[in-house]
């Protein structure tokens, strides 16, 4: 069965490596393009609802421009949506990307200037200048050096990205420091690893790690999943997760987390997965 969130296809256009699978009006190579406002709501069709987020200087694939918006697809876990083409701009590889839970964007090199825009973790920088404190990006725009890290080097602690964001509002589909769900955390902690992640918490339990026995012993990183929910371990007896019970980002015990799951009717763990 075809995944429509996976596979870059719609009734007039698909592409090209889909020939044969799917039917479309035309078939195309895509042309690559990259996010130029800090965050972006990919929709399920043109003016719909958000599946999920891409953020400053993510690249997608761009399949049709079509009456002021673009289906896309995201190079960072191949997820296909719609996106305003006013979130597009010209392709470039980025060097940096901002590690910090999230950072602003100075129009000049100095903390006393304008901030033009807020950016969030795992934000892609292209950067030109290196200038005492600020780092200079190809916009013009100045970020401060201690926020971001080089293309590479990369978080080794899922866990602890995920703390970062401690505290940031729950949101369905939602993928930056503004707001955020279960899977978008989980997502945002593996990609500051520099570790592939797809972006649905039914897609990371298809795909991640290995299985644990559901009674522990837990270690730090573990991924915990209930139907359409997935939470990460802290330590052998605490989760962190995005949830809508506290509507934030939040510790919660295992055992405790558990039990209200299930008597909220959303049923028991399906699957605890070790990365």
């Amino acid at each position: 069965m075809i995944d429509r969130r996976l596979t870059p296809a719609n009734d007039r256009v698909a592409l090209s490596r889909l020939r044969g699978q799917v039917s479309a009006e035309r078939f195309v190579d895509g042309s690559p393009a990259r996010i130029v406002n800090p965050v972006a709501d990919l929709l399920v069709a043109p003016g719909g609802a958000r599946d999920r987020q891409v953020l400053f200087g993510e690249r997608v694939c761009v399949l049709e421009r079509h009456e002021g918006f673009a289906f896309v697809q995201a190079e960072k876990d191949g997820y296909c949506g719609y996106l305003a083409e006013t979130d597009l701009g010209d392709d470039r590889a980025a060097t940096h990307w901002v590690a910090a839970p999230a950072t602003l964007l100075f129009s000049e090199p100095s903390l006393k200037r304008p901030e033009i825009a807020a950016l969030s973790l795992g934000a892609r920088l292209t950067i030109v200048a290196e200038h005492a404190r600020f780092l200079e990006t190809d916009g013009g725009a100045f970020v401060p050096r201690p926020h971001v890290r080089g293309i590479g080097d990369w978080a080794t602690d899922p866990a602890a990205v995920a703390e970062s964001l401690l505290g940031t509002p729950y949101l369905w589909g939602g993928n930056s420091r503004q707001g955020i769900d279960c899977s978008g955390l989980v997502q945002a902690a593996l990609t500051a690893c520099g570790r592939s992640c797809p972006g649905d918490s039914d897609l990371q339990e298809q795909d991640l790690g290995s299985p644990v026995d559901h009674g522990g012993p837990f270690r730090r990183g573990d991924l915990f999943f209930w139907k359409g929910h997935v939470a990460m371990a802290v330590d052998p007896g605490r989760i962190i997760h995005a949830n809508g019970f506290h509507m934030a980002v939040g510790y919660e015990g295992i055992d405790d987390a558990c039990r209200r799951i299930e008597a909220q009717g959303e049923g028991p763990v399906t699957a605890v997965r070790r990365l």
